[in-house]
């Protein structure tokens, strides 16, 4: 196996999963067979109970992983399935040293280096994986170090590479070092020291980069590549500038056009193996965005709409169904809370201001979330789409939240709710799962990919998923809709046209002689690929253009 390993300094939120993906994608490009290795060197076993204010999004395999949301940029950029193994964690480590320890397999010996020999145990098994659909291991497994050289958490894990390296020999290993050259304002310099200590510290630990991948503002002047060549020990050949671009899908042709794939696979010694880069699809992808000119406005309501990284697969999924549309998404973030009642009296600015973005965009999103914090908002951002017959998309919360104001709206149910919100509820239109875990957190929800059997074909949901007999997608949630209740608010109008196996489990929800109304108790968000954009996702942005009923007709035969 050739290992190429990314690792950053300096700061965190450089960009080191951009150009780990991108570096995947131009050796993808080359003809290789790519898998990658996320690691976290946090103590959580996985993402799954830490907040998207503290960590960003929660991305979800098709195992039921529950990932750092790098691990979507793999997925999206290389086209592959990843499992959880692909993501590696202090937590995970440690519990597996731990466990081994606890049944006396280390035979009472102390436990110091079975710690390393775990992580190298780890990478070694998993990245022979294959992550493509074809059988066999890949040709290169890029590995992600997560945090900033230097950290005390990353420690065991720079140790480990260290040995990967030695073990694996100088023809299968290529380190790339992502850092920053800032430029002070006062000065107007681009300044090179934070990335000579970075190297330095990283050089202390035993590893010496082969490349350095600098991120700026600005293209590197070629003195600043010369100074970093000569204080950091890197050829000048190996310093790839990875500058502020229009939109990350450059990332990739920026190491294409410095040549990068070259000196990495000269390092690796795969140049006879591999091939020219082709990336044309790719390029054209980027060109074209760079090139729109009109926008649609999507109304994004939520509670973390204070930190986008929280849906960031949301947003790349409108991207990719704004694309297909040659449209640029403009996402409209409104916090649910402003949308209640309660903010006109606190903050009526905000309020005033959060209504008005509202009614001036051309569709709505409530995507997922937990607690009941701003629900009254999502409650009324949703009955406004649904009597103003604005296009409406739902995701998991999003689809509740529906259930709950049609109940309240229609049915008349003042004490409709779920119970995540009020266990009394005298209507539990929502409920907990009758599996579920109500002590613990972790890993305790209906996770990852299950199937959606569509009731009907006579629906939009069918319809632009080209009608088939099921849907297979990634779930999240630990509430549903109550199955006692479905008979009632199927008497309203609304339908429920995807059900589960058991058909006892709603999946899909849609209100006829909308022109697009529909919540999904999945997340469609996690599968939505550049040039291949969720169904229902680009459902929502043809409703919103006035395109979707002839695009239907058009498409039924096609795919998308």
């Amino acid at each position: 196996m050739k290992y190429v390993l990314v690792t950053g300094g300096v700061v965190s939120g450089l960009g080191k999963g951009v150009t780990a993906s991108s570096i995947g994608v131009v050796l993808k490009a080359c003809g290789l067979r790519v898998t990658s290795i996320k690691i976290d060197p946090y103590l959580n076993t996985d993402a799954g109970t830490m907040s998207p204010f503290e960590h960003g999004e929660v991305f979800v395999l098709d195992d039921g992983g529950e990932v750092d949301l790098d691990l979507g940029n793999y997925e999206r950029f290389l086209d592959v399935r990843l499992t959880r193994d692909n993501n590696i964690t202090t937590g995970k480590i440690y519990q597996s040293v731990l466990e081994k320890e606890r049944k006396g397999d280390y035979l009472g010996k102390t436990v110091v280096p079975h710690i390393t020999d775990a992580i190298k145990d780890w990478i070694e098994s998993v990245s022979a994986i294959p992550v493509d659909g074809k059988e066999g291991p890949a040709d290169v497994c890029v590995i992600e170090l997560g945090g900033t050289v230097g950290d005390i958490e990353s420690m065991p894990f720079i140790e480990a590479l260290r040995q990967l390296f030695f073990s694996t020999g100088p023809d299968n290993f290529c380190l790339i070092h992502v850092s920053l050259v800032p430029v002070l304002g006062v000065v107007g310099e681009q300044k090179t020291k934070p990335t000579q200590h970075s190297v330095r510290e990283l050089r202390a630990l035993g590893l010496t980069p082969h490349f350095l991948a600098c991120r700026s503002a600005q293209p590197l002047l070629e003195n600043t590549k010369q100074k970093l060549s000569q204080f950091c020990h890197v050829p000048v050949a190996n310093i790839l500038n990875i500058h502020d671009v229009p939109n990350i899908w450059h990332v990739p042709l920026l190491l294409r056009n410095q040549n990068a794939h070259d000196a990495i696979l000269k390092q690796l010694a795969l140049v006879g193996v591999a091939g020219p880069p082709n990336l044309q699809e790719w390029t054209t992808r980027a060109e074209t965005f760079d090139n729109l000119t009109n926008s649609v406005k999507i109304a994004m309501v939520g509670k973390y709409v204070g930190l986008t990284d929280s849906y960031l697969s949301v947003v790349k999924a409108l991207l990719h169904a704004c694309i297909a549309c040659s449209l640029k998404p403009s996402i409209e973030w409104i916090a649910a809370s402003d949308l209640e009642d309660e903010s006109a009296k606190s903050t009526p600015e905000a309020h005033k201001k959060a209504w008005e973005t509202l009614r001036n965009s051309a569709c709505v999103l409530v995507p997922g979330g937990f607690g009941d914090r701003g629900v009254n908002g999502m409650i009324l951002a949703a009955k406004y789409a649904r009597e103003n017959k604005v296009p409406y998309l739902g995701i998991c919360l999003g689809m509740q939240i529906s259930v709950i104001e049609i109940s309240r709206s229609i049915l008349g149910w003042k004490g409709a709710n779920s119970t995540e919100f009020d266990e009394h509820a005298p209507n539990p239109v929502v409920i907990f799962m009758p599996e579920g875990s109500r002590t613990h957190m972790g890993n305790t929800m209906r996770l990852g990919s299950r199937r959606t059997l569509l009731q009907t074909p006579d629906c939009i949901t069918a319809k632009l998923y080209h009608n088939p007999d099921f849907v297979d997608e990634r779930h999240r949630h630990r509430y549903e809709v109550n199955p006692e209740v479905v008979g009632d608010l199927e008497k309203t109008g609304l339908r429920f046209v995807g059900k589960d196996e058991s058909r006892q489990r709603m999946e899909i929800l849609e209100l006829p002689g909308h022109p697009f109304y529909v919540g999904v108790q999945f997340h469609p968000e996690y599968k939505s690929r550049p040039g291949k954009p969720s169904a229902l996702f680009l459902g929502l942005i043809l409703a919103a253009t006035g395109q979707l009923e002839a695009y239907v007709k058009s498409n039924q035969n096609g795919s998308i």
